[in-house]
C-alpha cells in the first residue's frame, strides 16, 4: 500500500507534525526524508530496504551517498538527502560545549540542546564551580506542553550534593513565546532567595524556544 492510500493519521509526515518525530519508527522517519518510493514501492518500503541494505541503522548514519544508490529507488537526490540529514546530526554532536559558564550566553549554549525540539516543557539544571566550570547539566522536570514545575528545594538539592558553587536553570516554551509567565517571575525570585540563604550563586533563569532564547529578570 502506498503512503497516499494510507489513513491520515497513519502517514508518517502527518504522524511527524502531530505526535513528534519520537513517536516514529527508524522506517518512518527515513520514509520522511525520501519522500517518496518508486514503481508501486511505498516510501516506508524503501525505507525498509535502505536500511536493511546498509545492516542498520548505525549503517546507515555511516554511509556514503554512493552506497545508498546501489537500491532500486533511491536516486542522487534522495541519497543526498539522506546522507547530509545524517551529517548534520554528527555536525551538532560535534559542537563544543563552553568549558565555563561565564556568561548568559554560555548558560543558554550549554541548556539548548537538551531542551530545543521538544514537544513538552522541560528544566535543565546546570551546576557549575566557583570558577564557571560545568559540574552538572540535567534535565530536572519535564511537564505538559505549556508548563513544568519548578521544584526549588529540588533544584538547591541537586546543586549542593554535586558540589557546586553556583548553578543556573532554563526551560523551554513549545509554543514558541519568549514571554514569562506569573509562575516563570515567581520561580526565579524564589530561586534567588534560596540559593542566597545557602550561600549559592544563582547565575540565570532562561526561556529558550528552537531559534532564540531570553533571560527572566526577577
Amino acid at each position: 500500500m502506498l503512503v497516499k492510500d494510507l489513513p491520515r493519521r497513519e502517514r508518517p509526515r502527518e504522524r511527524l507534525m502531530e505526535s513528534g518525530a519520537a513517536a516514529l519508527a527508524d522506517r518512518e522517519l527515513l520514509a520522511v526524508l525520501l519522500g517518496s518510493g518508486f514503481r508501486g514501492t511505498s516510501a516506508m518500503d524503501l525505507a525498509a530496504q535502505v536500511i536493511a541494505h546498509c545492516g542498520d541503522l548505525d549503517g546507515l548514519a555511516r554511509s556514503e551517498p554512493h552506497r545508498l544508490l546501489a537500491v532500486p529507488g533511491v536516486g542522487p537526490a534522495k541519497a543526498a538527502r539522506v546522507a547530509a540529514a545524517f551529517h548534520l546530526v554528527r555536525r551538532a554532536e560535534a559542537e563544543p560545549e563552553p568549558a565555563r559558564v561565564t556568561s548568559t550566553a554560555d548558560l543558554a549554549l550549554v541548556t539548548a540542546p537538551l531542551l530545543r525540539g521538544h514537544s513538552h516543557e522541560r528544566l535543565v539544571v546546570v551546576v557549575c564551580d566557583v570558577r564557571g566550570a560545568v559540574l552538572r547539566r540535567t534535565v530536572l522536570t519535564e511537564g505538559g506542553a505549556d508548563h513544568t514545575t519548578v521544584p526549588v528545594r529540588e533544584i538547591i538539592t541537586t546543586v549542593l550534593t554535586a558540589g557546586g558553587a553556583a548553578f543556573g536553570i532554563a526551560h523551554n516554551h513549545p509554543s514558541g513565546s519568549l514571554h514569562p509567565s506569573d509562575a516563570d517571575l515567581q520561580a526565579t525570585s524564589r530561586l534567588m532567595e534560596a540559593a542566597e540563604t545557602v550561600g549559592l550563586r544563582f547565575l540565570d533563569h532562561l526561556i529558550v524556544t528552537d531559534s532564540l532564547w531570553r533571560r527572566i529578570e526577577s
